[in-house]
């Protein structure tokens, strides 16, 4: 039997974004925070190197502003950008309140030197990264959870699957506000209505879509492609960030090698032992993550060979174990000892730069409706996302949006009764092997014709393809009871027709969008902003 649910916000998604949101928010509110899976499914809680902002007193807001533009390509908006900079030492001073087990800084500092441990990665010309050894989204994550919990007014919701938001005008009435939305509730299998005043999309990014990648499971564009289907305008979809460093081993499922390794001085070498980076860019290694994926799948095409090499071994042992712990004990799992010998990587899709249109509050297209974290398109990014940005992305816009719910308090009001999900036309899949099928298909024809370089011959193909695919769920989806896989296949495979339509606009190659058809990069840069049917019912308030 399905169940009604009222909340004052609802929070779709549990990683660092969300939680955030929650825990800014007042105590008098009720706030429901949904995790699809367990609550550490997340894409947060495995990441290793840590979070970017301007802690050092030899660092500053102007230059780490610059960094972002130049690594996103020239594509970045400006404004968001020194918004999430100015904002980044705010971010974490209050993440260091929650009780965040920072790594500190082990060399004698001069009184009033900030005193933690700060690297250096990819893109950055300073120091700036603050991290908890190699385990940062686990840290973070820890903490962060353990606080909602303390709190009487966060529940917290595992094993619920969004499926749609409601919102006035599918409910055919006459405003566009967000009313809340429909749940799939695993232990039940039944579809739950959920009431809020406001709905917050915080679930991930959409790297699933292709078939090797370091995310969870669980990221599969679900925000993008229910705030698409809801009126919701999404931005830039074809910048899709390859890190350029997952563990390569037939057991290794999704293993990243954080970039960090790279900051403290891992070399990239071919299996002879030769050093490739600096023949492609003057900053070798700690070129951006773009550049290094492209050499690197250059090198691997050129050769013929599966992997290439991470080489940290000329370095101490005592540094290795105590700087990359979580590395280190991972690779030995798998026979390979890192502190005498390097280890084989490959490029696996990582994090996706585009998203829903946001502004500054996290606020969307649609009334009532935030979204925050990898699922937004805030301009941030640009055309290729600067290491490390992500997290403090997290921070700043949770912390914006939750500010932003607070001041519209008065205003907002709970909807009335909303009607229950109708499943009275559908029965049990006995076919449940064509959703494995179509979603094997979906990830390897993306991983080949849409991955890190493209040609319009392929995008087409690619087009075609999942226009099929498409059809064959929409079909199922109407004719079958939900589950978490058919939810999952449903959006992702909408995400991919986006993002290969995103592709498809853009004649140019910048950032992470290399197309052999347009080598060059065009004079004047242009966000690539896809614009939903329902669109000209649900513009902003």
């Amino acid at each position: 039997m399905s169940r009604h649910h009222q909340y004052d916000v609802l929070v779709i998604g549990s990683g660092a974004a969300g939680l955030t949101l929650a825990l800014n928010l007042p105590t008098d509110l009720s706030i429901a925070v949904l995790s699809k899976g367990d609550l550490s499914n997340g894409s947060t809680y495995w990441a290793q190197g840590g979070v970017a902002a301007v802690l050092d007193t030899a660092d500053t807001v102007e230059s780490h502003v610059a960094d972002t533009q130049v690594a996103g390509g020239g594509l970045c908006h400006e404004q968001a950008v020194r918004f999430t900079v100015e904002h980044s030492r705010e971010a974490i001073e209050w993440l260091i309140d929650q009780g965040v087990p920072f790594t500190r800084d082990e060399a004698d500092r001069e009184d009033g030197a900030f005193e933690y441990h700060l690297t250096r990665e990819g893109g950055h010309s300073h120091r700036r990264i603050i991290h908890a050894a190699d385990a940062t989204g686990a840290a973070i994550f820890n903490t962060l959870l353990s606080r909602a919990r303390e709190r009487h007014n966060v529940e917290l919701l595992q094993q619920r699957v969004a499926v749609d938001l409601i919102t006035e005008h599918k409910l055919g009435l006459a405003g566009r506000r967000c009313l809340g939305a429909y749940v799939l509730d695993r232990s039940t299998g039944e579809v739950d209505t959920f009431h809020a005043r406001f709905v917050v999309l915080a679930t991930g990014g959409a790297a699933k879509v292709y078939l090797y990648t370091s995310n969870p499971d669980g990221a599969c564009g679900d925000g993008i492609a229910i705030a698409w289907r809801a009126g919701c305008r999404v931005g830039n979809l074809e910048f899709n960030q390859f890190h350029p460093t997952c563990l390569y081993h037939p057991q290794a499922k999704s293993f990243l090698i954080t970039e960090a390794l790279r900051g403290e001085g891992a070399l990239l070498k071919l299996p002879n032992g030769e050093r490739f980076m600096p023949r492609f860019d003057e900053r070798a290694e700690l070129a951006p993550r773009d550049i290094v994926a492209r050499a690197i799948d250059h090198e691997m095409k050129r050769l013929g060979i599966d992997c290439v090499y991470l080489d940290i071994s000329h370095k101490p042992a005592s540094f290795i174990q105590s700087h990359f712990p979580t590395v280190y004990e991972r690779c030995l799992e798998f026979g390979i000892d890192i502190t005498r010998e390097p280890i084989p990587v490959v490029p696996a899709a990582h994090y996706t730069c585009g998203g829903i249109v946001v502004d500054q509050a996290g606020r969307t297209d649609i009334p009532g409706l935030y979204a925050i974290g990898e699922t937004s398109f805030t301009g941030l990014h640009g055309a290729n996302r600067m290491a490390s940005n992500s997290l403090l992305e997290c921070f700043v816009y949770a912390q914006a949006a939750a500010k932003d719910i607070q001041q519209k308090l008065d205003r907002s009001v709970m909807p009335d009764s909303l009607p229950t999900w109708d499943a009275s036309l559908v029965t049990d899949s006995d076919e449940d092997v064509i959703i494995a099928h179509n979603w094997d298909e979906l990830r390897r024809f993306m991983w080949d014709y849409v991955g890190i370089v493209r040609t319009t011959k392929r995008l087409m193909r690619a087009q075609h393809r999942v226009r099929l695919l498409l059809a064959e769920i929409d079909e199922f989806y109407s004719n079958y009871k939900v589950s978490r896989d058919l939810i999952e296949l449903r959006n992702l495979a909408l995400v991919a027709e986006l993002m290969i339509r995103s592709a498809m606009q853009r004649r140019e190659s910048r950032g992470l969008h290399y197309t052999l058809d347009y080598p060059t990069q065009l004079p004047k840069a242009m966000d690539t902003i896809l614009v939903p049917p329902t669109f000209a019912d649900c513009t902003s308030a």
